[in-house]
């Protein structure tokens, strides 16, 4: 990759004061990059992001930079998809290839929306779901394929259960597990969902926005069941005030029929391995698999942070972006495209609509509607 990549980044308004993942910051410090200008309504959120890229100009309307300066990629760094549709499909548009935020959208017709604009523009629209570029799971994908855990037989998926449980903690949460249990085992072919509120079955009229809007949600408790192709089944539960603040519930578990590998979504995030045919619920120990990060490019200026929660971010941002150029040059799909962000999606609401079916689901879903609008 021989040109110069100029980028622009698109925030708002650091999300009313939430903050962000560091989604501005995927190209920075990368060779033949130049962050040319950033974009914001709010004026200290603005100034803020330009201090913090070093961007040399700065818009209040992200449609002015994108007519003045027409970057090469755009990130859309909000991480509350209401504020994603516009700014992606304008700048699918001009020709502007994309780094979003997830989650992606609103609703699957959004989500199509967006990827119809990328693909009649031949652009390339990646998503920040940072699990596909982090070496863990990449190394927990590879083993799954070498056959080191034999047959694959349930990928279980559990949220972070804290007071978001349930709904708001599938949505948010357990949407970067359910797209690694798709990057582990394939397309899902069917859900089964059961959600409750309360203690009694969630109805639609139970659906509200949550802490952040993105998007509507509902239950306190939600377990779903996945069926994907080989009888491999796929499990996601997420139970409100489960986590005390104590021990990491949040995480990912495979089981084999020769052996189980999983990963707590704690500061760590190592991948364990427990070399047994016995079943899951009777235990037994596991061992670390060292799964060291990459080198970066020749040229590439140290990353601010590399330890904890911070850290993850910022490394596998900065895949992510070597990853979506790379995909550009290549004329192929980035490694966590759109349409990989709308099957995480599709999971998502297939559990809600299957729930208020009352029976099984073909995926994906045939009605684009959020199943919880009225």
């Amino acid at each position: 990759m021989t040109k110069t990549w100029r980028v622009g980044m698109v925030d708002h308004c650091r999300n009313c004061g939430r903050g962000g993942h560091g989604t501005h910051l995927a190209f920075a410090g990368l060779p033949g990059v130049e962050l040319v200008a950033v974009a914001d309504p709010d004026e200290g959120s603005r100034t803020a992001m330009q201090r913090e890229t070093g961007a040399p100009r700065c818009y209040a309307d992200w449609q002015e930079l994108l007519a003045q300066e027409r970057p090469d990629i755009l990130c859309v760094c909000s991480r509350l998809p209401t504020q994603h549709l516009d700014v992606v499909t304008a700048a699918a548009r001009t020709g502007c290839h994309i780094y979003c935020e997830k989650p992606l959208a609103v609703n699957l017709a959004d989500a199509d929306r967006m990827i119809a604009a990328a693909e009649a523009s031949c652009v390339r629209l990646a998503v920040a779901h940072l699990g596909r570029y982090a070496p863990v799971f990449q190394a927990a994908r590879d083993l799954i394929r070498r056959g080191g855990i034999g047959r694959p037989l349930t990928v279980f998926c559990r949220g972070k259960e804290d007071n978001r449980g349930g709904g708001e903690d599938m949505l948010v949460l357990g949407s970067h597990l359910l797209d690694l249990a798709r990057f582990f085992c394939g397309d899902p072919q069917w859900v089964f969902g059961h959600v409750t509120t309360a203690g009694r079955d969630m109805v639609r009229e139970d659906a509200h926005e949550p802490t952040e809007p993105v998007g509507r949600v509902a239950g306190d408790t939600v377990v779903a069941l996945f069926g994907f192709a080989d009888g491999v089944r796929g499990q996601f539960e997420s139970r409100r005030d489960l986590h005390d603040g104590g021990e990491t519930r949040m995480g990912i578990t495979v089981v084999g029929s020769e052996a189980t590998l999983a990963v707590r979504y704690d500061e760590a995030r190592v991948l364990r391995l427990r070399r047994s045919r016995r079943p899951l619920e009777e235990g037994g120990a596991f061992e670390e698999i060292a799964t060291p990060p990459p080198a970066d490019p020749p040229g590439a200026k140290p990353l601010p942070v590399t330890r904890g929660v911070a850290g993850y971010f910022a490394r596998n941002n900065r895949l992510a972006a070597l990853d979506l150029m790379a995909a550009i040059s290549e004329a192929r799909d980035p490694l966590a495209s759109g349409r990989d962000a709308r099957w995480s999606l599709e999971m998502i609401h297939g559990v809600y609509a299957s729930h208020l079916a009352r029976r099984a689901l073909a995926l994906p879903l045939a009605d684009r509607r959020h199943p919880l609008d009225p």
